[in-house]
């Protein structure tokens, strides 16, 4: 007997060849794809538009939410953030990585983090794209266990979904690929779920309203000017020169800065999108003037503008968390330059918003 089919896995061709496989007529996919997306409802036995055959069959054969909300939390600022757990499943659509499980986790399942942030009239879904992180930046507590799969297109759609139905959200308004995971690294699933929420008969969430940030992979950037959905692109930067970068990322190792913005620039180029340099101050290692400086130097080499992230503090980890002073000193510093440049509040501190802590603090405990 087959397994039940991933609703979230399926584009529109995709969902109507099953449920004419399975005797039902082509049109109840269009059904289908909007009780879930446009109304949130994804019990077919509320589905009442369809047949009542259709109605029994979906629920036998197909499943909507393949993931369980381990725990959720929720902010004094209103942030919510959900630990999830996907089942550990050998099949290459499902699972493109085996591993073994881990301590905190048991054998039938992995865990991710995905978070809701309400800001400015937006509602903004911070994301997963892998089980941990290949990269393992030395300050970053998504990669601490290192990487153990990739999510599928469905997983990743599903985490919107699931945000989008938290109470008092209603409605997923920006997507940023900021969670866990590297996302250039899981190209195609990661381009597919843009698809998914970037379509008409899926989220419908526009173009420009969804950012992709990667740490660094020329070739993959490259390879996303390619991609027909002009998405909005942030380079996790976090330092501004090869050397210091080096000690903080891994993977800093594989490609040079001047590299990088030579990527970066022809993404420009062909998008007319400006970058977003992602920056994480850590107190005492790259956050004195010099450093902005030099930063100051590196945007304006190319159409950027630069988002300062105070960091947030991990259990274990040596960093420190820069002060509000010297926060502003090098913000300035940008600007006098002619950098536009924010200051990215620190939401959800509370909860253990930052990307991997409240995963690796379940694990620890």
């Amino acid at each position: 007997m087959s397994a039940p089919a991933a609703f979230f896995e399926f584009d529109p061709e995709g969902l109507k060849a099953w449920m004419v496989e399975h005797g039902l007529p082509g049109f109840a996919a269009r059904q289908l794809m909007d009780w879930v997306y446009q109304r949130g409802i994804s019990d077919p036995s509320q589905m009442t538009d369809l047949s009542k055959a259709a109605r029994d069959l979906l629920t036998r054969d197909m499943r909507f939410e393949q993931g369980e909300i381990r725990r959720h939390l929720l902010a004094t600022d209103g942030t919510q953030k959900l630990l999830m757990a996907w089942p550990r499943e050998a099949s290459p659509r499902e699972d493109s990585i085996t591993t073994l499980p881990i301590a905190g986790e048991s054998a039938e399942e992995r865990r991710t983090e995905c978070v809701m942030i309400p800001a400015d009239g937006r509602k903004t879904a911070c994301v997963s794209s892998q089980v941990g992180c290949p990269v393992g930046c030395r300050f970053c507590a998504s990669g601490l266990g290192g990487l153990e799969g990739n999510l599928t297109r469905g997983r990743i759609v599903e985490q919107v979904w699931r945000l989008g139905r938290l109470e008092h959200v209603d409605r997923v308004s920006h997507v940023v690929f900021m969670g866990m995971g590297e996302p250039l690294a899981n190209f195609d699933a990661v381009t597919g779920a843009i698809r998914t929420l970037n379509a008409d008969w899926g989220l419908g969430i526009g173009a420009r309203r969804i950012t992709v940030s990667t740490v660094g992979l020329p070739a993959a950037i490259r390879k996303l000017v390619g991609f027909d959905i002009p998405v909005t692109l942030a380079l996790s930067l976090h330092a501004p020169t090869d050397e210091l970068r080096r000690q903080i990322i891994p993977w800093a190792e594989y490609s040079t800065i001047p590299e990088l913005l030579e990527a970066c620039h022809e993404w420009f180029q062909k998008t007319g999108r400006e970058i977003t340099l992602e920056y994480i101050l850590l107190g005492g290692f790259n956050d004195a003037p010099e450093h902005a400086v030099e930063l100051a130097r590196l945007a304006r080499s190319i159409r950027a503008n630069v988002n300062l992230i105070r960091w947030n503090e991990v259990d274990g980890l040596p960093y420190l968390r820069p002060d509000t002073e010297r926060v502003h000193v090098f913000q300035d510093t940008l600007r006098t330059r002619g950098v536009n440049t924010h200051i990215r509040a620190s939401r959800g501190r509370d909860i253990k918003a930052a990307c991997g802590q409240l995963r690796h603090e379940s694990r620890a405990h």
